[in-house]
């Protein structure tokens, strides 16, 4: 865990970001609740490890939004040093269960909120989505996880909850994604075609 200097308002690149949330490695009874088409939670930690790094490159920064695995420290380091790029890991509810300052370093940095610029564009990451937060009515984004929506899963408690999201807000998390993290351009993409046609 890096402390040597605050993440946030720090400025990333747009072209090596990528963001993601709610891997929930060695986790066999998520594949039940969020409908994962996988066998069990070997094959599912296989198959996650597999697309992250298909997606992003050795060199790229991934912001993990939290819960990445709910295993023990040998299964944490032993999945974490498999994953491509600089990792800043964003606690969810079961990673202040389960992480240790053992397999910290692996993470660039981790906290509980960051808020970063890449570009001209401010965005807030936290695990759990926000009915309000600092500049949303100033194209601030929020990104986050937690609710496991998606064209699979439907089982989520939170997904009616969802429809009072503001326009600028996006789930990150793999169920939504394909099982892998989402580029920068992606998730712009995403977020533009949500705002109303009166203010683009």
């Amino acid at each position: 865990m890096n402390n040597n200097y605050s993440i946030n308002n720090h400025v990333f690149e747009p072209d090596s970001l990528w963001f993601t949330s709610d891997t929930h490695f060695c986790h066999e009874n998520i594949i039940k609740y969020c409908c994962r088409p996988f066998a069990d939670a070997a094959q599912m930690n296989e198959e996650l490890i597999r697309r992250w790094n298909e997606t992003v490159p050795e060199d790229g920064i991934v912001f993990h939004l939290g819960d990445f695995c709910l295993g023990n420290s040998s299964e944490w380091n032993d999945i974490a040093y498999q994953l491509h790029g600089k990792i800043y890991l964003i606690l969810g509810n079961h990673d202040m269960k389960y992480i240790r300052p053992a397999y910290m370093q692996r993470f660039e940095y981790v906290a509980e909120q960051m808020t970063i610029r890449v570009g001209g564009q401010r965005i807030i990451m936290n695990h759990n989505p926000f009915l309000c937060y600092g500049g949303s009515y100033r194209d601030v984004w929020q990104l986050f996880g937690h609710v496991h929506s998606g064209p699979q899963s439907h089982s989520g408690l939170d997904l009616p909850r969802l429809k009072m999201l503001y326009h600028l807000q996006y789930d990150v998390g793999v169920d939504n994604n394909d099982y892998r993290p989402v580029s920068f351009s992606e998730v712009k993409t995403k977020i533009e075609a949500q705002v109303p046609t009166e203010r683009r």
